[in-house]
């Protein structure tokens, strides 16, 4: 690579670590192209972005950011998986893979100023995505009025009830 193809690369680089909500550090050695394949697009179905980068130009894009804690992470093989959307879908993504396979290793994480070890990121994989915690909050708005709806209608179905019961008294007399 050129000087300038890598100072465009810590360019982007320092720009997408600044935009992300959070940072997954990972390692896929010895992983097969296709596991690594199918694992990009299981990243990329949720949103996020799955790369290997080189270890230098990730410290130089780095460096005089809070993220500069990272940098003894970046070591050996390195990808990073993060998202501009939803802090937890990474790691949850990542946590559920490196179950699956032992040769994916989590080298750690950064989350709103906070540097993650392996068990940090597991921690962050068990947490509601943004959407889980969304569709809690509107059940939670709709619970209200819908049970407040049934109570309005039981009264009515009852007197239902009660009426169709004496019609079939009343029916059995006669």
């Amino acid at each position: 690579m050129r000087r300038a193809q890598k100072e465009d690369v810590v360019a982007k680089l320092r720009d997408e670590f600044g935009q992300a909500k959070s940072i997954i550090l990972t390692s896929h050695a010895g992983i097969k192209v296709n596991e690594v394949n199918e694992l990009r697009s299981q990243f990329r179905a949720e949103g996020v972005t799955y790369s290997v980068v080189k270890n230098t130009l990730a410290k130089r894009a780095l460096e005089g950011t809070d993220m500069e804690v990272l940098a003894d992470s970046f070591s050996g093989t390195t990808a990073i998986a993060y998202s501009y959307e939803d802090a937890v879908s990474p790691a949850k993504i990542a946590s559920k893979y490196a179950e699956k396979n032992d040769k994916f290793v989590l080298k750690g994480g950064y989350l709103d100023g906070t540097v993650l070890d392996a068990d940090g990121v597991d921690q962050l994989a068990k947490m509601p995505t943004k959407d889980e915690l969304r569709a809690t909050l509107l059940r939670t708005f709709i619970a209200g009025p819908t049970n407040f709806v049934r109570l309005l209608n039981a009264v009515p179905t009852q007197m239902l009830h009660l009426l169709n019961a004496r019609k079939k008294d009343i029916d059995e007399a006669a």
